[in-house]
């Protein structure tokens, strides 16, 4: 089971939330707070709507509308076309508005899939949960229409409700109450402890986005390099050859940056470990805080 946006433990944790949750649940026929349920059905549904992706209608519209829009430039390469120039024209039209129709019908049931049936369901928890100021771990893109690593609200944002109040602490008993009886006395439920976050993680989330300019500096030097040399035989003189000196630092460059890609690999694999404790953490009732982005973007590709 892979890490949910929030854990059932963590919505069964608030009375408020634990309720709503299952209010929302029995219209849909489903358990939220019931973890291998909510994995199950979003495993199942995200594989149900790539395969609406997927639909012939969407391809066939794809390729249509191709034709209708490049059709007209094929007018001035063929005499047969450019006969029958209106023909042509009116055939291009017609192309162009049948797979847009088409692409738009595909959207539209794709949408349909996404904010219709227990996902929505879902959302509403999400968003329940997290106006009772419950973290949600990590959310999926194609929960809410987004593609991995894009912003915006999404075709299906989760909902947006009012913040609440923290519920109010239970009135201490007075000391002319009767103390409840040993025997029935139910021992508080011991939090899980979520795992630290190691060094190693925390740089990597500092580093994820920085680098990959060592390439293209380092042609950019050998490219350099080998102008001052075509520029200084050509010319006749030997000031050119000097820049033969840009390619010894081309290759330093070329190193670094390899050294930094290691680097960048292995803190990469500490920071998929940690991910993955914070998973089983998770399963064990732990109430997971919210990922960093760079954690999250790592996690959206791992999938």
């Amino acid at each position: 089971m892979g890490l949910l946006p929030v854990s059932g433990a963590a919505l069964r944790a608030d009375d408020r939330v634990r309720e709503a949750a299952r209010g929302i649940g029995a219209r849909y026929g489903v358990d939220y707070t019931d973890d291998e349920a909510v994995a199950a059905l979003l495993t199942e549904r995200r594989r149900s709507l790539e395969r609406e992706q997927r639909r012939p209608a969407a391809y066939l519209g794809l390729l249509t509308l191709m034709a209708g829009m490049f059709l007209p430039f094929g007018i001035p390469l063929s005499p047969v076309l450019d006969a029958h120039l209106f023909a042509v024209l009116g055939t291009a039209g017609g192309l162009t508005v049948i797979g847009a129709a088409l692409l738009v019908h595909a959207r539209a049931q794709w949408k349909h899939a996404l904010r219709n049936g227990p996902l929505a369901g879902y959302r509403e928890v999400l968003g329940v949960a997290r106006a009772h100021g419950i973290p949600l771990a990590h959310v999926p893109p194609w929960l809410e229409g987004r593609t991995n690593g894009g912003g915006g609200m999404g075709a299906a944002p989760i909902p947006t409700y009012p913040p609440v109040e923290p519920a109010p602490e239970a009135p201490a008993e007075t000391e002319t109450a009767p103390s409840p009886s040993p025997s029935v006395t139910v021992p508080a439920p011991v939090p899980v402890p979520v795992p630290p976050k190691p060094w190693a993680v925390s740089y990597y989330e500092q580093t994820a986005d920085a680098g990959g300019w060592h390439d293209e500096v380092g042609c950019l030097l050998v490219l350099a390099g080998g102008g001052g040399v075509t520029w200084a035989v050509t010319v006749g003189t030997g000031v050119g050859f000097a820049a033969l000196l840009l390619v010894p630092v081309a290759i330093w460059v070329w190193l670094a940056g390899r050294r930094q890609g290691r680097e960048k690999e292995e803190l990469r694999e500490e920071a998929l470990k940690y991910v993955k404790e914070l998973q089983a953490a998770q399963a064990a009732g732990a109430r997971v805080p919210e990922l960093s982005p760079q954690l999250r973007a790592l996690l959206d590709d791992h999938h």
